[in-house]
């Protein structure tokens, strides 16, 4: 519908509306429409349409281990909405999450469970504790798999999360 309204108003030698302007603005900052930004895998984008449409939380990240995406079940869980946090480099993430086992113990981060489905190439599931953007630990079941593409190669990881406690 918005590129159609876009493609009129130039065609007619109108300049764009200010929505059609914030639309643009909206587009060019998620990297997903960017077109200075690298194209993503079309398994990146069809993971990411169906975990918008799940109630489980699921944070779905590139083959770097860098955050795309999380849905909104995710987003209360975590404390705080994607849309005000954007996509997440992995040593970002790392100083906003703490991850800990059953028994309290910090997670290095190439124990936590969406590090180890990226490097290992395997599915995994634990029990850990993790604090979100608000500061909020919960205990959560976490299973985290790799996402592979069409000849095999690593595009990314996908982590769902059971809520079990929140402290």
């Amino acid at each position: 519908y918005w590129p159609e309204l876009l493609q009129r108003g130039r065609r007619s030698g109108r300049s764009s509306t200010g929505s059609q302007r914030r639309y643009k603005s909206f587009r060019a900052r998620r990297g997903w429409h960017n077109p200075r930004m690298p194209q993503r895998d079309v398994g990146l984008i069809l993971v990411r349409q169906l975990a918008s449409g799940l109630a489980v939380p699921m944070l779905l990240a590139d083959e770097a281990g860098d955050l795309l995406f999380f849905n909104e079940a995710a987003e209360t869980l975590l404390g705080q909405r994607f849309d005000d946090v954007g996509e997440l480099h992995l040593k970002e993430r790392q100083a906003i999450f703490a991850f800990r086992d059953e028994n309290g113990l910090p997670l290095t981060v190439e124990q936590t469970p969406l590090v180890v489905a990226l490097n290992e190439r395997r599915p995994v599931h634990r029990r850990v504790w993790m604090r979100g953007f608000d500061g909020g630990d919960n205990e959560v079941e976490v299973t985290a798999f790799p996402l592979l593409g069409g000849g095999g190669h690593l595009i990314g990881a996908v982590a769902m999360f059971w809520a079990r406690k929140k402290h």
